[in-house]
């Protein structure tokens, strides 16, 4: 189903919901609205929000129509993207005039912890794919970063992604290093393959674990960046 433009016609109504996002969207049954992947080629570069925020800030002065042929994820904590005035979410046409200068996004990491309650979890997978569908119509690439959570999160974590096409994981919080987070790393890991049967899966972090060599031997390729923090213990190993 599509969306309705949501009702403004009373004096003062503001749309605080960001529901202008999905505005021709198609949702699943779950009301995860579809994000279409949008992308020319693999990214040669990947830069966080901050990173790319920071380029942002220098080469506007310079140049107001410069152009930065990378990809901006969000896979750091949630307050450095997400904050209450002036994160994605609460001021996105800020972000936007941000984004429009890169190649494109990888869709928000909106949280989905295990501990948090089941609303909020549905809430942040809505908003990872109703953002990147905005993007993405305002003439950005776009790949779907996918988060599960729990067992539960499989009913609609996988909702509103491509099959058969590019999708981007990070595990930069330690999955599926983590002994004590692998089994639940590994188990939703099997699942989203199953459910999208993605060409390519992007993994933003670590890849050094045996179950994504059993991808590669599936047929799946495998493209790996290292993370900002990892980036930076390498250059402090060369001085």
């Amino acid at each position: 189903m599509a969306i309705s433009k949501l009702n403004t016609s009373r004096p003062g109504m503001k749309d605080i919901w960001n529901s202008f996002m999905c505005e021709g969207a198609v949702f699943s049954e779950n009301d995860i609205p579809h994000c279409p992947t949008i992308m020319t080629e693999i990214p040669k570069k990947i830069l966080t929000w901050p990173e790319a925020k920071n380029i942002y800030n220098k080469q506007i002065r310079i140049n107001k129509d410069f152009y930065c042929n990378t990809l901006i994820c969000f896979y750091i904590d949630d307050q450095k993207f997400d904050g209450k005035r002036c994160g994605i979410w609460a001021d996105p046409y800020a972000a936007l005039n941000i984004i429009k200068h890169f190649k494109g996004i990888i869709t928000p990491d909106f949280s989905t912890y295990q501990d948090f309650p089941d609303p909020l979890k549905r809430y942040n997978t809505y908003r990872m794919r109703a953002f990147g569908y905005w993007i993405g119509k305002n003439g950005v690439e776009v790949i779907n970063n996918v988060r599960w959570g729990s067992e539960e999160t499989y009913a609609y974590c996988f909702d509103g992604v491509d099959r058969n096409n590019v999708v981007a994981i990070g595990t930069v919080g330690g999955s599926p290093k983590k002994l004590d987070d692998r089994e639940r790393f590994i188990n939703g890991l099997t699942v989203m393959v199953d459910r999208l049967s993605p060409k390519t899966i992007i993994i933003y972090g670590s890849a050094a674990h045996g179950c994504f060599n059993d991808l590669r031997k599936a047929g799946i390729e495998i493209v790996t960046y290292k993370s900002q923090t990892a980036s930076a213990f390498e250059k402090r190993s060369d001085i």
